[in-house]
């Protein structure tokens, strides 16, 4: 297994709170690697560790072998990382259409984005709102939007923040089946949620957070299988 991204003992510590801690994580070139656990478990700083928003404490980020711990965000992104945050930031007075060229014309230009830009408003669903302001799409449509902005840099790991977050069940389906069909094609996605259904739906690997460490490692039916998950993710006694 050739790992695309290693994290070795990551910490951050914010004061005398660890959000972070010890935390090795590898995700394999070509899987989707879902980083689950409850609230407050420190998914979001690790998050943030890996795309270079935080500087960690201790410890190390390794992207396509290469130790990018003290690396920007946008020199990872240069290497061939992409991310997209859980709050989308669209440029809303903008067409949808416009949108996309803005992160296409890093990489391409001419009939060559042109091409580029037909093929994402047909993979996100969005050819019929191509000339409408981004403002105007509904939530699960921006998302959408922005997960082809985080697309269109061409990303060797594209990083997903809570996707789904305040979507509809069918808008949230729709967004696991984007993202089977991008693996398929190659890429390898790396998404912090916490809607089990989801995870369920797109995990190959899983890593499990909790009060800031790895708490389980697996394939995504062997965590499921857990009690131990269970328990962090529903409370003792909760007859589910």
């Amino acid at each position: 297994m050739t790992a695309i991204l290693e994290t070795r003992q990551l910490n951050k510590r914010f004061g005398g709170l660890s959000a972070v801690a010890d935390v090795s994580i590898a995700v394999a070139t070509g899987e989707i690697h879902c980083l689950i656990g409850p609230n407050g478990a420190g998914k979001s700083t690790l998050f943030k560790l890996i795309a270079g928003t935080y500087a960690p404490s201790q410890g190390e980020v390794l992207f396509r072998g290469e130790n990018v711990t003290h690396r920007k965000p946008y020199e990872r992104v240069g290497r061939g990382m992409s991310i997209k945050l859980q709050v989308p930031s669209v440029f809303r007075d903008l067409p949808v259409a416009q949108n996309l060229e803005i992160s296409l014309q890093r990489t391409l230009s001419g009939p060559a984005m042109e091409t580029e830009k037909g093929r994402l408003l047909e993979f996100l669903q969005l050819k019929d709102d191509a000339d409408r302001p981004a403002g105007v799409l509904a939530h699960g449509q921006q998302q959408w939007l922005e997960i082809g902005m985080a697309l269109a840099l061409k990303p060797a790991l594209l990083l997903l923040d809570e996707p789904t977050a305040g979507m509809s069940p069918q808008e949230t389906e729709r967004t696991g089946d984007m993202i089977k069909s991008l693996n398929a094609q190659g890429m390898t996605v790396l998404v912090v949620e916490h809607d089990m259904t989801f995870v369920r739906q797109i995990a190959q690997q899983v890593t499990v957070l909790h009060l800031g460490r790895v708490f389980a490692q697996g394939n995504i039916d062997a965590v499921i299988a857990d009690p131990r998950v269970e328990e962090i993710y529903l409370g003792k006694g909760h007859g589910h």
